[in-house]
């Protein structure tokens, strides 16, 4: 029986806290030394709200893959698969790099694995692997 792999992530981290930090910044040079529109300045800021919510929010998401289950959290939401229920498990490299993962069942249904939830997908894939469940690699495709 292979070891279970575990995954835990937290929304609250320093490169979200340096990203709003950065961006909080460049709002307030260009209201004070370029006399930008306040109501402009406060468009754009609402755009980072949500990045301050989970900042200050801070939940948790996570993965586990072990004891013949693939298990998966994402702030209230969780989840669970059987192994035995997994067909295969898609890899799907996106535009911007970033890799999603869909388990796709012996039934054909599709579930979405939460982005959040899912680990670096090298190490995601070896730990697939390791407890018997296949996978398969797309990059960039447009259509589905």
């Amino acid at each position: 029986m292979p070891e279970p792999f575990v995954f835990e992530a937290a929304a609250r981290n320093r490169r979200t806290a340096l990203a709003m930090l950065a961006v909080w910044i460049a709002l307030g040079a260009a209201w004070l030394w370029l006399d930008a529109a306040l109501w402009l300045i406060a468009f754009v800021a609402a755009f980072t709200l949500p990045a301050l919510y989970d900042l200050a929010r801070n939940p948790s998401s996570g993965l586990r893959l072990g004891d013949g289950r693939l298990e998966w959290h994402s702030g209230r939401r969780q989840a669970a698969l059987e192994v035995s229920e997994i067909d295969h498990v898609r890899l799907d490299t996106r535009l911007d790099f970033t890799v999603r993962a869909t388990a796709v069942l012996t039934t054909d249904r599709k579930v979405r694995l939460p982005f959040e939830s899912t680990p670096p997908h090298r190490d995601f894939e070896a730990a697939l692997e390791n407890h018997g469940v296949a996978t398969r690699r797309t990059h960039f495709q447009l259509m589905q």
